[in-house]
């Protein structure tokens, strides 16, 4: 009976535990703002701030759910060694990319407001950059990936009502058009990128 009574109270714990350790949505995405703005006002150099970056993507992103989506419908046609190369491909591809053009920017400020439970797997959180001189400001909606409630992570931006995941799937399916469907041609165009 003791021994029942233990393991009751420590499975309590675990379940008090899990419930306090849930991130909520809004919070995240001010967090990984707040992470990244940190990182853009430093004086360190471009190529610091975008491997600083780098570290923040990979923790806060869904780089292959993304990938697998901007690929399409041919990604039910591939194998598995094909997957695993784009796969790979992809997430250095997102990481340069995602890094290069947020290192642009110096010292954003980005207020979260308000958020919206779309079901248990999403939640778009709505946030706002604020305009300087040199920009106007910019409404930025996120698409969290709430599966887990203790590792939400980022599954697309939609600025100014375009979501970048769909923009990234439609080029992809340019190239792929363009080439009768060849994956080989959108790695070729992703590994190009990479190297420049």
């Amino acid at each position: 009976m003791k021994i029942r009574k233990i393991i009751f109270i420590f499975f309590l714990n675990f379940l008090i535990l899990d419930t306090v350790k849930a991130i909520e949505p809004d919070i995240f995405v001010q967090s990984t703002v707040n992470r990244a703005s940190k990182v853009l006002s430093e004086n360190i150099s471009k190529s610091d701030k975008i491997e600083e970056l780098k570290k923040i993507a990979i923790e806060t992103v869904d780089i292959k759910g993304i990938g697998f989506y901007t690929l399409g419908p041919i990604r039910k046609t591939l194998n598995d060694d094909q997957k695993d190369k784009y796969s790979k491909i992809f997430n250095e591809y997102f990481l340069k990319s995602f890094s290069s053009r947020l290192a642009e920017y110096t010292n954003p400020e980005i207020d979260v407001f308000d958020k919206q439970v779309l079901n248990e797997n999403y939640t778009i959180v709505n946030s706002l950059l604020k305009g300087t001189n040199e920009r106007p400001e910019v409404k930025i909606d996120w698409r969290i990936y709430t599966k887990n409630p203790d590792t939400p992570l980022i599954r697309d931006l939609i600025i100014e009502g375009l979501s970048l995941a769909r923009t990234q799937k439609e080029e992809f399916s340019s190239i792929l058009n363009t080439n009768n469907g060849d994956i080989n041609s959108l790695f070729k165009s992703l590994e190009e990128f990479i190297k420049n």
